[in-house]
């Protein structure tokens, strides 16, 4: 952006002992891009100091291990709650074409710390929260704005992740984000490029492209999310609709000053 013991309930789900009143006046929406740590890899692999490629080939094609994903680009929206429902303050991408990705952990972490929002993702519980602690770690970056809030407890309301809410926190329920999208009108992913390409774009150079993708994947979260606002009742219909206005009105604004909104 500009540029965290139980007891049971019935049926065995753990319940959040008591939490610290928090205000859910912010929302950030946000989703990573990443590609892998080599050289972390290569610590892990007792293959340090080897060539790149050689790393590369016995980590093979399968998903590396979550501290080995160095994040490539923090995507994330910023809004707040107003009489009219949410209204878009921030959005945007920044990526290592920018930054290091030192840099862009401190600058996303002391926004958390500064607003001490809901946080929003499409599968964050399972990959961005846990990628962000570990590279945070690997960097020595503080980051107890990340500990405000019981972001890392799965069934929190302070850290939302729709993929784990909307199936029931079960995998059979689960499904892409793209679909979801799509199955609600919404425009999905842009054409020609997945996930799994990241790696690739940022190799030959097209990291700009990996930020409009992220940013694509933020903007169709945050719409989604509104819909399970309604959903809940957290959100009436006339404020849904001011919500999503206040979107299109903000991603004009920053179409006309020429940069690129997917």
């Amino acid at each position: 952006v500009s540029t965290g013991s139980g007891t049971f309930a019935a049926g065995g789900r753990p319940q959040a002992e008591a939490q610290p009143t928090m205000s859910d006046s912010s929302v950030i929406v946000w989703d990573l891009e990443t590609v892998p740590d080599l050289a972390a890899a290569g610590r892990m692999l007792g293959l340090a100091g080897e060539p790149p490629e050689t790393i590369r080939e016995t980590l093979g094609d399968g998903f590396p291990k979550l501290p080995l994903h160095s994040i490539a680009c923090i995507g994330a929206l910023v809004a707040t709650r107003s009489t009219e429902g949410w209204v878009v303050r921030a959005l945007g991408a920044p990526h290592i074409g920018e930054r290091t990705e030192a840099e862009l952990i401190t600058a996303f972490v002391d926004k958390i710390e500064e607003l001490a929002p809901r946080l929003v993702t499409f599968n964050g519980s399972g990959f961005d929260l846990p990628v962000l602690r570990y590279r945070a770690m690997l960097h020595a970056i503080p980051a107890p704005g990340l500990t405000r809030r019981n972001y890392f407890y799965r069934f929190s309301e302070h850290a939302v992740d729709l993929c784990d809410v909307l199936s029931s926190y079960g995998s059979s329920g689960k499904v892409k984000l793209d679909d979801l999208a799509k199955a609600f009108g919404l425009p999905g992913k842009p054409e020609g490029m997945e996930g799994s390409q990241v790696d690739a774009y940022v190799q030959a150079g097209r990291i700009r492209e990996v930020a409009e993708y992220c940013e694509s994947d933020v903007i169709n979260t945050y719409r989604v999310w509104l819909r399970y606002e309604v959903f809940r009742g957290a959100l009436s219909h006339v404020e849904f609709e001011l919500s999503e206005r206040h979107l299109e009105e903000y991603l004009q604004r920053k179409a006309a000053k020429g940069v690129a909104v997917a």
